[in-house]
């Protein structure tokens, strides 16, 4: 069988897009046509499909393939504590403006499968803020919210996740926080009690909560210019006076229409403050 020219799978992938949003409002338009690609491929190879246009077809005629599209199209990537630094930032600069408030609201924006979510609970909890604190935890891919939720993870990706918060800055060991079972690790169930899980949108959904923290680690590195400017304008209409916006370190907002609404709080881990 010949293989689709470029031109041509950049069609048939543009239509495809349109096809998952016009039929599942699911909107993936915006991500960055390069990194869709790469999943795309993965995911024709994964249902031997010949083409993007077989897998379109699949799609439309088949309501049970579109969460196993989603796996390959959300990017479900992390770690507890990654980039330590950046927890070691939020724990040393950020966390004594919280102080400040009788109340907090975190976002965790793309929360994956909850590794950030818990990374943050437990660095609230030893800074004595989880309680007083709300966390929303966001994600347009529901099987990754139920992963979320579980907090079950393998027990092989612990030892990393204690190093990170080593680095971090813990106050504890990390294995306070969970137990082993189901062939893992289940952390407390007592770190998600503050925390809502909820189906959300950067790309289509409204800003739905004042927040003090949102935290979107490498989620905008899949999206274009546009949507970047979407994503961002939308933590910025969340963010209370002076709230704080922590990106991934691949990201930055200085080419963002909205650059000039935050100032750079912690410049080499991506923390910004929005302005007064």
């Amino acid at each position: 069988m010949k293989t689709p020219s470029a031109e041509t799978e950049s069609i048939e992938m543009r239509l495809l897009m349109e096809a998952i949003f016009q039929k599942y409002h699911y909107d993936f338009r915006g991500y960055s046509e390069a990194s869709l690609k790469r999943r795309l491929l993965q995911a024709r190879e994964r249902f031997n499909c010949a083409s993007f246009s077989a897998l379109q077809e699949r799609v439309l005629h088949d309501a049970e393939m579109l969460p196993q599209l989603l796996g390959f199209l959300t990017v479900q990537v992390s770690e507890m504590f990654r980039d330590p630094s950046f927890f070691q930032a939020l724990r040393e600069q950020v966390v004594p403006h919280l102080r400040t408030y009788p109340s907090l609201k975190v976002w965790i924006a793309g929360c994956s499968a909850g590794e950030e979510l818990y990374s943050l609970a437990i660095l609230f909890r030893e800074e004595g803020l989880e309680e007083r604190t709300i966390f929303y935890a966001t994600d347009i891919n529901t099987e990754a919210l139920r992963k979320a939720q579980a907090g079950v993870y393998d027990l092989d990706r612990i030892p990393l996740f204690t190093a990170n918060h080593h680095a971090a800055g813990g106050k504890s060991s990390l294995s306070d926080y969970y137990t082993a079972a189901y062939g893992g690790v289940v952390f407390d169930k007592a770190l998600r009690k503050q925390a809502v899980f909820s189906d959300h949108s950067l790309v289509s959904d409204a800003v739905f909560a004042e927040v003090h923290l949102v935290c979107c680690r490498n989620v905008m590195i899949y999206f274009n210019r546009d949507l970047q400017d979407r994503a961002i304008g939308l933590f910025k209409d969340s963010l209370v006076r002076k709230g704080f916006l922590g990106l991934g370190s691949k990201e930055s907002l200085h080419f963002s229409a909205h650059a000039s609404d935050f100032t750079e709080f912690a410049r080499n881990e991506r923390i910004y403050q929005k302005k007064g």
